[in-house]
């Protein structure tokens, strides 16, 4: 069954510029910005900048060049934070069961210290 997307979302809202954040970086077709409530002393959201509801729905409906530039830009994320050596963690979360709290499909980029086997 196919989730239906809340154009209300708060990442929604941020793409249209209703509020504001801290953007670290952006490409075509996606967006990185400071997590509000940082887990770690490194704590990046990156978005899509397209409609999906998670990482499922992202990879059966966006096109090839979209998958891409949303790697890319977490790749670029790692690199202009420096924890490409130390090392870095990327979540997803999808859905009830993975507590998904945003439903607008985003990877979790965190770093800055030893985040230990998970994140309390």
């Amino acid at each position: 069954m196919s989730k239906i997307y809340d154009e209300d979302n708060v990442f929604a809202k941020i793409l249209r510029a209703e509020i504001p954040y801290e953007k670290v970086l952006e490409n075509k077709y996606a967006l990185a910005f400071n997590d509000i409530n940082p887990q770690a002393p490194i704590h990046v959201l990156v978005i899509p900048k397209n409609p999906y509801t998670d990482l499922y729905n992202f990879i059966q409906n966006a096109n090839l060049e979209e998958v891409k530039c949303f790697w890319e830009l977490v790749n670029d994320v790692i690199s202009k934070k420096g924890i490409e050596d130390m090392g870095f963690r990327i979540i997803t979360n999808s859905g009830k069961d993975g507590n998904q709290d945003v439903p607008h499909f985003h990877a979790h980029v965190l770093g800055g210290k030893n985040l230990g086997r998970m994140i309390n």
